[in-house]
C-alpha cells in the first residue's frame, strides 16, 4: 500500500489533528513502516494457531450473582426532605 500525502491528510482530518508539513512527512514515513511490517506479519504461517483475545490467560474475577431481597422502599425514602412513595423529589436543575 502506498501512503500518499493525501491519505495522511485524510487520516489527520478523521483524527481531528492539524499537522505541519514536517509532521505530515514524518507521519507518511511512519505509516509506510507500519504497513511494511504488516506485510511481514502477513507472511507468517499461522496454520493451526488458535486465535486469542489476550496474550495472558484471563479468568473471571467477578463473584457469582446471588438473588437477595432489596431494601424496603419506604425505609429508604423515609429520610427524604419531600415525602413521596416512589422516588426522591429534587428541585429542577435544568430548564
Amino acid at each position: 500500500m502506498n501512503i500518499t500525502p493525501e491519505l495522511v491528510e485524510h487520516i489527520a482530518d478523521l483524527s481531528r489533528l492539524e499537522l505541519e508539513a514536517e509532521e505530515k512527512r514524518d507521519m507518511t514515513a511512519e505509516l509506510e513502516r507500519i504497513v511494511a511490517y504488516m506485510a511481514v506479519l502477513d507472511k507468517l504461517d499461522t496454520e493451526g494457531v488458535e486465535p486469542m483475545s489476550h496474550v495472558f490467560p484471563v479468568k473471571n474475577v467477578l463473584r457469582e450473582d446471588e438473588v437477595e431481597p432489596s431494601q424496603d422502599r419506604a425505609e429508604l425514602l423515609a429520610g427524604s426532605p419531600v415525602p413521596d412513595r416512589e422516588a426522591f423529589l429534587v428541585p429542577k436543575a435544568v430548564e
